[in-house]
């Protein structure tokens, strides 16, 4: 079951009124600024989501934040050329409130240097000291 809420997407500054990146109907500021604020996540799909929001925002701090340190980078370049425009969740397994463990699988759409492609990813995330972090995508 897609969990997808389709919206048009601007080259537009991204600000806590906007429409959340994430595609839930709620604005930035409630939703994934909230988190990227410093309010937890309290399920592996809003961290995800977060994760997403951060990549269109480009907040590098919480994305290194927000992963595993087993194999989070030292640090993150995004493509100034990258356009992140829009998230489709396929699915997800545990990381609920009372969960040590979660998968999601998600489709985000892009732009980057004028060609429209598309991320398929299965992650996996874990409880690491209490909060909820990306560890790194599955195997397919």
């Amino acid at each position: 079951m897609s969990r997808r809420t389709p919206r048009p997407r601007s080259e537009a500054v991204v600000t806590a009124g906007s429409p959340c990146p994430c595609g839930l109907p709620d604005t930035y500021g409630a939703c994934c600024g909230a988190r990227h604020a410093g309010s937890p996540a309290p399920t592996a799909e809003a961290l995800m989501r977060s994760r997403y929001s951060a990549f269109v925002v480009r907040d590098t701090a919480y994305l290194l934040r927000t992963w595993h340190p087993d194999t989070r980078p030292e640090r993150l370049d995004p493509d100034e050329h990258t356009r992140w425009l829009g998230l489709e969740v396929l699915a997800s397994t545990g990381g609920g409130p009372f969960h040590q463990e979660g998968t999601v699988e998600f489709i985000a759409t892009y732009r980057e240097h004028g060609h429209r492609d598309t991320l398929r990813e299965h992650s996996r995330f874990v409880r690491h000291d209490g909060a909820w972090v990306y560890v790194r995508p599955l195997p397919r």
